[in-house]
């Protein structure tokens, strides 16, 4: 039996965060165009208490939402500069997610495999950017015998552990825009390509699975300190009678108490956090800088990869 969560707490926490985005040009930026995802979502475990976003140069900010029901905010910057800084600052209540059964009915695989025809579900089923069959996800899967027993849950928990144990957790080994087959050549990834990974092998078994991206706030142990570079990325699975679930493979346990949502996509692309045009600019550097703090104490959690994903 693989994990259910290693996360004790049993009680709503409420977490400030500030996120720094900071792009530096070679050369002078004339104009510039971006679209963030910076807002955290809401949802049954988690509240948006407080929200905004400041940047410098100041620009024109307008709100909106895309079709996963992510806020997006589009920015306009229309005053030259070499260095544009944008700053989101959040304040959100997240909730332990409730116990899971130890297994799931018989009949549960019939019922997931008839969502694979539904509108509701298309675009998380269906092949993606970044995610897609391919020879190489085959290969992996027959070389790692990874495939669905009688219980979806039991065999997303054991893919998740599979995953845990088989890829080797790198950073800058790929890129945000690298496809599925990218970490399969190596082994080697971050937490946004273990989720791509388990999304595609989810979806062979025709069960609707979207990336999230987001924070991860993990307490460590003997008074270790909290990473504070806290940018993540995991996995939800849409399962019959218990809706969207949490699956964190890079750290072999569900998503719980601190993990922090942003926004859910068919893969990264979905859910970048920045993304625009400039005029002008030459070479860019993004520098991102995030602290999340939790204003209530008593977690106790094991040590967990994250990471800076621009």
């Amino acid at each position: 039996m693989t994990p259910r969560y290693t996360d004790v707490m049993t009680g709503a926490v409420r977490y400030q965060i500030t996120h720094v985005s900071r792009y530096r040009y070679t050369t002078r930026v004339r104009q510039c165009a971006m679209l963030l995802c910076l807002e955290p979502r809401e949802d049954r475990r988690q509240r948006l208490l407080h929200f905004e976003i400041e940047t410098h140069p100041p620009g024109f900010i307008n709100r909106e939402k895309d079709s996963f029901g992510n806020a997006r905010h589009v920015l306009d910057v229309q005053r030259a500069h070499r260095i544009l800084e944008i700053t989101a600052r959040s304040t959100v209540e997240s909730m332990p997610p409730g116990a899971l059964p130890e297994r799931l009915d018989a009949g549960v695989w019939d019922e997931s495999r008839a969502l694979r025809g539904s509108f509701a579900d298309w675009d998380f089923v269906q092949p993606s950017a970044l995610v897609a069959p391919s020879p190489a996800l085959a290969a992996f899967v027959d070389r790692h015998r990874i495939e669905p027993g009688s219980d979806p849950l039991e065999s997303l928990l054991r893919l998740s552990d599979t995953l845990h144990r088989r890829l080797h957790y790198i950073p800058g080994a790929t890129s945000v825009e690298s496809p599925v087959d990218h970490v399969l050549r190596t082994d080697r990834g971050v937490c946004q390509d273990y989720a791509h990974v388990m999304i595609a092998i989810a979806r062979s078994w025709s069960i609707p699975a979207r990336y999230v991206s987001g924070y991860l706030h993990v307490t460590g142990q003997s008074g270790e300190r909290p990473p504070d570079n806290a940018t993540h990325a995991w996995v939800e699975c849409r399962l019959p009678g218990l809706g969207w679930t949490g699956f964190d493979p890079t750290n072999r346990s569900l998503a719980g108490v601190g993990h922090l949502c942003i926004a859910a996509g068919r893969d990264y692309r979905d859910v970048a956090p920045t993304r625009g045009v400039i005029q002008g600019g030459g070479d860019a550097r993004l520098e991102v800088e995030v602290r999340v703090h939790a204003d209530a104490a008593g977690a106790t959690a094991t040590p967990a990869k994250s990471e800076h994903a621009p």
